[in-house]
């Protein structure tokens, strides 16, 4: 059974003419009797009673009609689909992020991609960058919101936001009403660091100012969860370290944070892709990404935000690890010598 038979039969059953149908179809009306007779021979009824009056549907052909209707709706809609699919506007996209980046940029963002794309699902999940990265290099993420650049080979990576690090202690620590530490009186104080494996970029951070500093860090622990550092800190009376963003509106009670200076160790959110996935829901989502940052963050006391523009996004190449900027052609937010992300 052709298409053609169908949208042939469609025509005549709903004009009662063979004329009109063929005029409809911009056919020939012989072309059109031609199509329903091998419609006909195939189903093995008479859908259609003839006579030189007029066209009238048998009862076969009643029951037929609604059955093709529904075949040609499908039809009309998986092209619909399709074409909403290549132009952007329809599909799935799945992305993961972090803490950081989902209290920053994610909720702007996703608030301007279903404006702008409302037929495209979006599938989310929360993960730390280590995690992340590796699900986005076997295919399981599209996108994934991280600290700190990605080095593996295969992915690409633009800088979106970037934010503080700030010190972790007791309500009762020496320092927990100080406005700010310097970085070097972490010296012989004994703390606790984030697993690298889970945050490298932290870890590299944190690790890298001790470094140029001469700043010698007693690490008593690694820990993996952010509540485990929480717990630590209480029960040890160590030092440890957070996103500014984390600890702004979700601190447990009886911890404070404090701001590091000189220098301020900072990490940088980045929404990385890989190479060769130049689709446009991701082209689709870079875009609202810089489009909706969350400039209010810094005023708010979240810590420093610096966030670039993504607006400029055409289509990505597969080779580019950035978006240029619209004048300049460099990175709009400037980050640190690449390091192994979160």
């Amino acid at each position: 059974m052709q298409f053609q038979q169908l949208v042939s039969f469609l025509a005549i059953a709903e004009e009662h003419n063979f004329g009109r149908a063929a005029r409809r179809l911009h056919l020939a009306q012989s072309s059109v009797s031609l199509q329903l007779k091998r419609l006909e021979r195939e189903v093995g009824a008479q859908l259609v009673a003839r006579s030189s009056h007029q066209v009238s549907l048998t009862p076969a052909g009643e029951v037929f009609l609604d059955e093709a209707r529904q075949v040609l709706e499908l039809a009309d809609h998986a092209v619909a689909v399709a074409r909403a699919v290549a132009d952007g506007r329809a599909g799935s996209l799945r992305v993961g992020f972090n803490f950081a980046a989902g209290r920053l940029v994610l909720p702007p963002a996703l608030t301007r991609l279903h404006a702008e794309h409302p037929d495209l699902r979006v599938h989310l999940g929360e993960k730390r960058s280590g995690p992340q990265l590796r699900a986005l290099a076997d295919g399981e993420l599209d996108v994934a919101l991280v600290f700190g650049a990605p080095t593996a080979a295969g992915l690409a990576a633009v800088p979106v936001c970037r934010v503080d690090l700030v010190a972790l202690v007791t309500d009762t620590h020496r320092w927990a009403r100080r406005d700010k530490i310097g970085f070097r009186e972490l010296a012989g104080q004994p703390c606790v660091l984030f697993g690298r494996e889970q945050c490298p970029a932290m870890y590299d951070e944190l690790r890298a100012i001790a470094g140029r500093t001469g700043t010698e860090l007693d690490v008593v622990a690694e820990i993996d969860d952010p509540l485990a550092t929480a717990v630590t800190v209480h029960a040890r009376q160590v030092v440890g370290f957070a996103s500014a963003p984390r600890w702004h509106q979700t601190g447990p009670a009886g911890l404070v944070t404090v701001p590091i200076v000189d220098p301020v160790p900072s990490l940088v959110i980045h929404a990385a892709w890989r190479r060769d996935d130049d689709s446009l829901p991701v082209r689709s989502f870079l875009q609202c990404l810089g489009r909706g940052a969350d400039h209010s963050s810094a005023a708010s006391g979240r810590g420093r935000a610096d966030y670039a523009d993504l607006s400029t996004v055409r289509p990505l190449g597969v080779a580019r690890p950035a978006v240029p900027g619209p004048r300049s052609g460099r990175p709009l937010v400037e980050a640190r010598p690449a390091r192994r992300s979160e």
